[in-house]
């Protein structure tokens, strides 16, 4: 029953497309203890990116891992430990919301600087011109 529900419990509960989606979800969910608390853990979990200032998100990651260390299920455990050592650079993200779609494109801008760049013999003249393609951007 849960090898089918992969893509249910992965979508989140706004984005099932119909109530039948709902009720399946539900029921699946109470039937399985573990299964609902790291539901519910999941949804705690993405409420850290929507933060704004890293001490509020700071207490949340703390409470969250608390909680993922006492319930005992192993994976979540495990999941929990893997992503402790990247807490600085998810607090960071509350400071500059960047998400990987403006940072790829600004590495694409950076890569063709770099090829019209191609003869430049001075480093420092490089990096201006990539800090004038970016007014306001970078600091």
């Amino acid at each position: 029953m849960i090898e089918s529900s992969r893509w249910l419990l992965l979508r989140n509960r706004d984005n099932l497309r119909d109530q039948q989606q709902t009720v399946y979800l539900d029921e699946l969910l109470a039937a399985n203890r573990s299964l609902m608390t790291v539901y519910v853990l999941k949804e705690d979990l993405k409420r850290l990116w929507r933060y704004r200032h890293s001490g509020y998100a700071k207490r949340l990651w703390e409470g969250w891992y608390q909680l993922a260390m006492e319930n005992g299920i192993a994976p979540l455990i495990q999941f929990a430990n893997r992503l402790k050592p990247y807490l600085k650079g998810i607090l960071a993200h509350c400071r500059h919301p960047l998400h990987t779609s403006v940072l790829e494109g600004i590495n694409n801008r950076i890569k063709v600087i770099k090829r019209m760049a191609y003869g430049y013999r001075d480093e420092a003249y490089f990096f201006l011109k990539i800090r004038a393609a970016f007014p306001g951007d970078l600091r």
